[in-house]
């Protein structure tokens, strides 16, 4: 059997199959295989089947986990074009402590329960691991450290990492222009 047909039936044809029920699955059938299935194209498409905005040539690895309302008609997580999102990163839109007493609590429905918009600019790079928090805009060409925990916007064209994250360095800073012809070697 040729490589060509082996991968048609192994992963093409089902894939196909599964986008063509896909919108019919229940919610967290979508979420599960958004975070989990082994093929980059199909887990944006189920982010994109439970209601995120997500820009051309994005890539989100394995195991990202995003927090939202589902029961909400607005997005509240908005992705730009060509982000890079790292495994295990989790964006947070949604957050309450679902059926503990303390949601009844006057000071944690005033001040901890919340729901708000998560926005990642254009070209922004997650690494592995770190957390988003309601409410949060990550600017353009920024780049969230792995493990960060990020509870404040930020600026474009910046490096944070930490807990909390907080800036390091500005991306231009740090950056050379590089032409198509120029060849970049492996300092060992």
């Amino acid at each position: 059997m040729s490589r060509k047909l082996f991968r048609w039936i192994v992963q093409d044809y089902p894939n196909k199959i599964l986008m063509s029920v896909g919108r019919f699955l229940p919610y967290t059938y979508k979420k599960w295989l958004a975070s989990n299935h082994p093929d980059p194209e199909i887990r944006i498409k189920f982010f994109k089947l439970t209601g995120i905005e997500i820009g051309d040539d994005t890539f989100v690895n394995q195991n990202v986990i995003i927090v939202d309302d589902r029961f909400s008609t607005q997005i509240k997580v908005k992705i730009g074009d060509r982000v890079a999102i790292s495994p295990g990163v989790i964006l947070i839109s949604c957050s309450s402590p679902n059926n503990s007493l303390l949601k009844s609590n006057d000071y944690v429905k005033g001040n901890l329960i919340k729901t708000e918009d998560i926005t990642i600019g254009n070209d922004a790079w997650i690494g592995a691991g770190a957390i988003i928090l309601p409410g949060v805009d990550i600017g353009e060409k920024a780049i969230i450290g792995a493990g960060a925990v990020v509870t404040k916007d930020v600026p474009a064209m910046t490096i944070v990492s930490g807990v909390p994250a907080k800036i390091n360095k500005k991306v231009e800073e740090h950056t050379q222009n590089l032409n198509k012809n120029t060849i970049v070697e492996n300092v060992e």
